[in-house]
């Protein structure tokens, strides 16, 4: 098998030896695959000419899917004025994108593992990655150029290098876990002087397994090598995670907060401390993403 290209695309890393290019491979083909349906709903979003009843009827066929979307968009987090019954009704009130990421979205989160053998806490980590989520959703809504459920999506996955090192590379996972809590460094310096490599490099293969955009793929793999990239998504998901992380929105591992490089400054309009103090809905973000966990 070869190394996969968000290996390849991670400019700042140091060529990484065959070895351990295969280990993270074979880690990350371990990974559960979406369900049928979710693999579908991919397939169908890079097709130019899908429509959103396309979308509609792949959905329609899965009944657990269509309750789990059900439930989130009646759920306090949309306060939507009428209670939706359908997929269709969803697609209307909500849009297809929101819809189409609402499904990806469960998945993902259904396929987390509940226990893993590092002692990583799963629940405080779905906690941080929805509240990064939700935050970067609000940050792009702000900006009005990037998509906001694109955010939302990213935000959501960006971390999830860490449930695959957690599952399938404990050992090094938990060093790397002790390392950066004693000393308070980032949790990605310390993976990258235990294992190789950090769960960014990970995640950006993982998203890649499962076919999402380019887009997405580079805002995660490259979420530490901040030069590398100037766009709203990735200014929206590198800003909320360290939101989330300031504000103690649920623990992905790691206490370390980055501050905002100066491209993500300039488009988001100030520092960390700016943004935060500049609004008042960020603890209804982590509200929001604690009903989210839920259903």
């Amino acid at each position: 098998m070869q190394p996969h290209d968000a290996l390849r695309e991670h400019d700042n890393m140091p060529t990484l030896p065959s070895d351990l290019s295969q280990k993270l491979a074979n880690a990350v083909d371990k990974m559960p695959a979406f369900p049928k349906s979710v693999e579908k709903i991919l397939e169908l979003t890079r097709d130019v000419n899908c429509t959103p009843k396309d979308i509609v009827q792949v959905i329609d066929k899965d009944p657990v899917v269509t309750v789990k979307i059900l439930k989130v968009v009646n759920s306090a987090y949309y306060s939507l004025p009428r209670q939706i019954t359908s997929v269709n009704h969803a697609v209307v009130y909500l849009g297809f994108n929101t819809i189409k990421n609402l499904a990806l979205s469960i998945a993902a989160i259904g396929i987390m593992p509940k226990r893993n053998a590092a002692g990583f806490d799963v629940d405080q980590y779905l906690l941080h990655s929805l509240s990064t989520a939700g935050i970067a959703r609000k940050l792009a809504m702000q900006l009005g150029d990037t998509d906001p459920m694109d955010c939302f999506i990213a935000g959501l996955l960006h971390d999830f290098g860490k449930v695959v090192f957690a599952q399938f590379l404990p050992q090094e996972f938990r060093q790397a876990l002790v390392l950066c809590q004693s000393d308070g460094s980032s949790l990605h310096e310390a993976l990258r002087k235990i294992a190789g490599v950090d769960h960014a490099v990970v995640g950006g293969m993982l998203v890649e397994k499962w076919r999402f955009a380019p887009d997405l793929i580079s805002t995660i793999s490259h979420q530490y090598n901040t030069d590398q990239l100037d766009t709203g998504l990735f200014a929206c998901v590198f800003t909320a995670n360290q939101i989330s992380k300031q504000l103690g929105f649920g623990f992905g591992g790691n206490p370390y907060i980055h501050p905002l490089p100066d491209k993500v400054m300039q488009r988001m309009g100030g520092t960390l401390e700016d943004i935060i103090a500049a609004s008042d809905t960020w603890n209804a973000a982590f509200e929001d993403a604690k009903s989210f966990a839920k259903i």
